[in-house]
């Protein structure tokens, strides 16, 4: 199973306040844990919302708009996670440095894999998926 562990934003993650040296440090080695482990697919931190923008769908139409954003509910990072549960998940997460100098939040989400869509991924979306998978795997 795969997670993704997503980070909250917080004031100063969206204010673009760089971690300090310690966090940086306990952040490095939490993630040489989860490689050490085998279970660290991906692990990044978010530049603030002031330099993303939102591309919004109204049927074929598209806008876009510049950030910055509310932080109530952005992401200010993420690890992609391959362990065996939820469960574990979590327990990974609780042994997680705090993200931000103050509170935080993290939450966990498990990621589709093909095989949970059933019949509704026919063979031939199934087969395209693969070839994106490798190609994908093959870039990086």
């Amino acid at each position: 199973m795969r997670f993704m562990i997503i980070v909250k934003a917080s004031a100063e993650s969206e204010a673009g306040i760089m971690p300090s040296e310690k966090l940086l440090t306990d952040m490095g080695n939490f993630n040489e844990e989860l490689a050490k482990a085998g279970v660290l697919l991906s692990a990044e931190g978010l530049q603030p919302s002031a330099r993303g923008a939102r591309v919004q769908f109204s049927g074929s139409k598209r806008s876009v708009a510049a950030g910055p954003f509310p932080s109530d509910g952005l992401v200010a990072g993420f690890w992609l996670i391959k362990v065996a549960s939820l469960d574990e998940a979590i327990d990974w997460v609780k042994r997680c440095p705090n993200p931000m100098p103050g509170d935080s939040e993290i939450e966990i989400r498990q990621v589709y894999e093909m095989e949970d869509f059933g019949a509704a991924l026919p063979p031939e979306l199934h087969e395209q998926e693969l070839r994106l998978r490798a190609h994908a795997a093959s870039q990086g």
